[in-house]
């Protein structure tokens, strides 16, 4: 079990800590530009993709995306795995595919293992981005109608600096809160894009083993789960120090 947990383990958080790469891409710059531009075309529109992304389950988009890219267009690789029938895994330092494939120099398989990641990816990535978007979007809202943004912009500062320097860093602490909501959404919605996509996960692996009654993998899973959780609040907090070192300061 042991053995199972600790081979299955990198690559759910591979996928995991890819498709929170692809929500943050996507959800910052749109949630920042829907509030510099409020009840806009813009606006509407990074609204209407975050009511789309909390609405539309993870295995209808995972199957809709292996329907369209895959199936129709032929762009996407097929969904077995986190490698092609004609690849083998790297040898093994982090369990992270891509990481081993660069370590090994070996840039075929890390662009083959890239493409294998790309669909369950973006399918857990739509998933987060819209709870990202949405309260980056009202948080930076608050933030710009401050007084003391109109103080900087007063003050003739550059509005890039207002904006990047004064705005959004201040409204990053709630971001950091929902991005660690978001992760724990993300390790327990990922199994079921793991099934869609043959994903070789801690999540299959559960769902497999609660098929077959067999209960001791099912605890391992939900201790790995438990330690995951508290050390990612351990880093929220450690990161609220880096981006607002007031949040260290005892009272």
């Amino acid at each position: 079990m042991v053995y199972d947990l600790t081979t299955r383990l990198p690559a759910s958080l591979e996928l995991t800590l890819a498709g929170l790469v692809f929500a943050i891409a996507l959800a910052l710059p749109l949630g920042i530009l829907a509030a510099t531009r409020p009840n806009s075309w813009i606006d509407h529109g990074v609204r209407l993709l975050a009511t789309a992304g909390v609405s539309l389950p993870t295995f209808f988009t995972g199957l809709f995306l292996v329907y369209v890219l895959y199936y129709l267009l032929g762009i996407a690789p097929a969904p077995l795995g986190r490698l092609d029938l004609l690849h083998s895994a790297p040898p093994q330092v982090t369990g992270l595919y891509l990481i081993d494939s660069l370590l090994a120099g070996d840039f075929e398989l890390f662009g083959v293992a890239a493409a294998q990641l790309f669909l369950p990816a973006v399918t857990l990535g739509l998933f987060a981005l819209a709870p990202l978007a949405r309260v980056t979007r009202a948080s930076m809202l608050g933030m710009l109608s401050s007084d003391f943004i109109r103080t900087a912009r007063a003050s003739g500062l550059p509005p890039r600096q207002v904006l990047f320097g004064y705005a959004f860093r201040n409204a990053m602490l709630p971001v950091i809160t929902t991005l660690g909501v978001v992760f724990s959404f993300l390790l327990g919605a990922n199994i079921l894009v793991e099934k869609v996509f043959a994903w070789p996960g801690i999540g299959s692996y559960a769902v497999e083993a609660l098929v077959a009654s067999d209960y001791a993998p099912i605890q391992g899973f939900i201790l790995t789960m438990a330690l995951l959780y508290v050390v990612l609040n351990l880093l929220i907090d450690l990161l609220y120090v880096v981006i607002d070192p007031r949040a260290g300061v005892q009272g």
